[in-house]
């Protein structure tokens, strides 16, 4: 077979799924009809990992993950033929919370860059957006502070959840290393790259802290004795050299983000729940909270402890465990230690 007729197949397949796209968008605009009656959310992270695990079973030349962009793609389209909804995102443009954002909304969503995360819950609790993203966690330098402090008070609930690898850069319009007099970068990346500076020499230079590696890369683009770490987009969105690529500590280097919003997932089975909970600072207070998940054979997936803002006679823990806040076990607990533990959201483990 030559070539000419095997594009001309692929011609007729591409004819057939847009076909078969153009049916699949017209079931979906009559969904949103019935949930826009109904009140119910549009974005749905149950029922779109149901369909990516049942597709991900499919054997063939496409890999789990090629699957699973294909439709992240197709289900960003069909939520904006739903019902099109803004998404707040730690900004600026280029920023990793941006690239989470895209990840999982795609090409179709409208993005608002918020400066501080602070000012994304805002936008979602004022209803200038329906959806935030925001870092919780990194696996080198922890939970993001910022993050926990706003889901401590907020009514938002985390409604899902992503990873997305990490990878910086080392960018500078400087002609040599020797002429790098400062590197600007978010504070949470200096952390992330410590064995880099150390091994080039580079530990004596000026360390500036910014709100983003978008906004390190934009000023060190302006400043011929500066470096910026930030992401490779950054760089080129800024039109910066990258000198050296990957310079974080770990090749395994990953951020989690909370898609936030204002509602609560129904149980999917395959579900996970956010805390946090209060201790009394006292020995044994910690055993016998761990004790009554124990008991009830509930699976602790994630525990961290951080201060206690205000109270120094109480500990606070960041907890993620296996079930949904309905399973009779988990509403259980939550019940006996409502004055202690805050619900932050149950929702479809995505990872």
């Amino acid at each position: 077979m030559n070539m000419s007729k095997i594009r001309l197949q692929i011609n007729a397949i591409d004819d057939q799924l847009l076909a078969l796209l153009e049916e699949r968008m017209e079931l979906v605009r009559a969904i949103g009809e019935i949930k826009r009656q109904s009140g119910t959310a549009i974005y749905r992270p149950d029922r779109e990992r149901e369909i990516l695990d049942r597709l991900g079973a499919h054997k063939g030349v496409l890999t789990k993950s090629a699957i699973e962009a294909i439709f992240l793609e197709i289900f960003a389209v069909s939520r904006h033929l739903e019902l099109a909804e803004k998404i707040a995102f730690l900004g600026p443009v280029g920023s990793f919370s941006h690239q989470a954002a895209e990840s999982r909304f795609g090409a179709f969503g409208e993005y608002l860059a918020m400066q501080t995360i602070a000012a994304v819950f805002n936008a979602v609790e004022a209803g200038r957006a329906k959806y935030g993203v925001v870092p919780i966690a990194n696996n080198v330098s922890g939970l993001v502070g910022d993050t926990i402090d706003k889901l401590e008070t907020s009514s938002l609930l985390i409604a899902s959840d992503m990873e997305l690898p990490i990878h910086h850069a080392f960018a500078s319009r400087a002609e040599s290393l020797n002429a790098i007099k400062r590197v600007y970068s978010k504070d949470v990346a200096f952390c992330q790259c410590r064995a880099f500076f150390a091994e080039h020499l580079l530990e004596t230079l000026d360390y500036i802290p910014v709100e983003s590696t978008t906004k390190a890369a934009q000023l060190a683009s302006a400043d011929h004795e500066a470096a910026a770490v930030c992401s490779h987009i950054a760089a080129k969105l800024h039109d910066l050299p990258v000198l050296f690529e990957n310079i974080e500590d770990s090749g395994e280097n990953r951020t989690r983000f909370a898609i936030l919003s204002d509602f609560q997932n129904p149980a999917s089975g395959k579900d996970k729940t956010t805390i946090l909970a209060q201790t009394p600072n006292k020995a044994g207070a910690l055993f016998l909270l761990l004790k009554e998940f124990n008991d009830a054979a509930i699976n602790l997936t994630k525990l961290d402890s951080r201060p206690s803002k205000g109270d120094e006679s109480r500990s606070q823990f960041f907890i993620d465990f296996d079930g949904h806040r309905d399973d009779p076990a988990v509403a259980a607990i939550l019940e006996r230690r409502k004055d202690t533990i805050k619900w932050l959201g149950s929702y479809a483990k995505t990872c």
